[in-house]
């Protein structure tokens, strides 16, 4: 049996890179499928690099839509979930993302009023 981890290094123009580290005297390198809503991912490749592997996922541009797309790595020879990464897009999420920016800024600048009325008080 295999040992396999997996160590994520970038997403670089529309793919997923990462390295696997494998413990096998096999020289066929590990198995590993990607899914997203459970439907295979095609492309993905698993080459040799440094005694290790060289995982690359490309992200299929028709998976990407409004919300978080989530992609599944798994080794296939022991059905153990190696790793997740989700893509988020779309207007939902930008509206999400300002409203707690202006939450975050409406905390600080209460926070900053606290602390220099405390600064004009105690002398």
């Amino acid at each position: 049996m295999m040992n396999v981890t997996l160590t994520k290094t970038r997403i670089l123009e529309g793919v997923w890179h990462g390295v696997l580290s494998c413990s096998t005297s096999e020289d066929g390198g590990p198995s590993i499928e990607v899914t997203h809503l459970g439907q295979p991912v095609d492309g993905v490749s698993v080459s040799p690099q440094d005694g290790d592997w060289l995982l690359r996922v490309p992200i299929p541009a028709e998976k990407i839509s409004d919300g978080v797309q989530t992609f599944i790595i798994r080794d296939v020879t022991t059905d153990e979930i190696l790793e997740t990464f989700s893509i988020m897009a779309g207007d939902p999420l930008s509206g999400d993302l300002r409203v707690e920016l202006n939450l975050l800024r409406e905390e600080l600048d209460l926070l900053k009023r606290a602390f220099r009325h405390h600064c004009r008080t105690t002398g």
